[in-house]
C-alpha cells in the first residue's frame, strides 16, 4: 500500500466559532497588559481592559481578533497587531447518545467525523445497531436527520460524514440481541434445545 501524499494528512479548515463559557487568550502585540485570557459568558462577551465588553460569541479568532484592533484604534492604539487563540471550548461538542459506551459531550475537532465520534465514546454496546446511526443536524433552522450504516461506511461504499458542533448522534438498538441475551439468562430452566434466528 503506498505511503499517503501530504494533501492526504490535511483535513479540510473548518472554522471553529467561538462560544459561551469558552476560553481564549488574546495577544496585543507590544502592549501586554491589553491582553490575557478570558472567559466568554453566557450571552457570549468578554470585558477586556481599555475597550470595555465586545461581543465575541460566533465570531472566528480572526474575526474576533479585528473587532478587537477595530475597537483599540478607537481608543487611540496605534496600528494594534491582535492575535486570539481558542484554549478551551465547551461550546463546540457533539452529543453521542443511545447504544455506545460512554454517552456524552465531545469536542469537535477539525477531523470530526462519524466514526471518530463513535470511537470518543468508547465505540457501541454489544446491543448496537452498526445499521440505525442517527445524525440530527440544524441547518438554516430547520432540523434535519440523516440515518447512516457504519458497516457500509466501513467497506467503503460511502464516505465517513463530518460531524458538527452542535450534531447529535444517537446510535440504535438491536432489540433481537438484547431478547437473545435475556433467553440466555432463562435458558438453565429450560429443559429442551432453543433456536433462535437472529439477523
Amino acid at each position: 500500500m503506498p505511503a499517503p501524499e501530504r494533501a492526504d494528512l490535511i483535513a479540510p479548515d473548518r472554522p471553529s466559532l467561538i462560544g459561551p463559557l469558552d476560553t481564549i487568550r488574546v495577544n496585543v502585540f507590544d502592549v501586554s497588559n491589553l491582553g490575557g485570557e478570558f472567559q466568554v459568558d453566557a450571552s457570549g462577551r468578554i470585558a477586556m481592559p481599555l475597550i470595555g465588553t465586545i461581543d465575541a460569541g460566533g465570531k472566528t479568532s480572526e474575526e474576533l481578533a479585528s473587532s478587537i484592533e477595530q475597537a483599540l484604534r478607537r481608543h487611540y492604539v496605534r496600528n494594534p497587531d491582535v492575535t486570539v487563540n481558542i484554549r478551551s471550548s465547551v461550546s463546540q461538542v457533539v452529543t453521542v447518545e443511545g447504544q455506545v459506551t460512554e454517552p456524552g459531550l465531545y469536542p469537535v475537532t477539525n477531523q470530526m467525523s462519524l466514526m471518530r465520534a463513535i470511537a470518543s465514546a468508547k465505540g457501541m454496546t454489544e446491543f448496537g445497531s452498526d445499521r440505525q446511526v442517527v445524525i440530527l443536524r440544524t441547518v438554516n433552522q430547520r432540523r434535519m436527520i440523516g440515518l447512516y450504516d457504519v458497516t457500509a461506511i466501513r467497506r467503503g461504499v460511502y464516505e465517513d460524514p463530518p460531524i458538527y458542533a452542535n450534531d447529535i448522534i444517537i446510535v440504535g438498538d438491536l432489540p433481537q440481541r438484547r431478547l437473545f441475551r435475556d433467553i440466555i439468562a432463562v435458558s438453565p430452566l429450560l429443559l429442551t434445545p432453543l433456536i433462535a434466528v437472529l439477523q
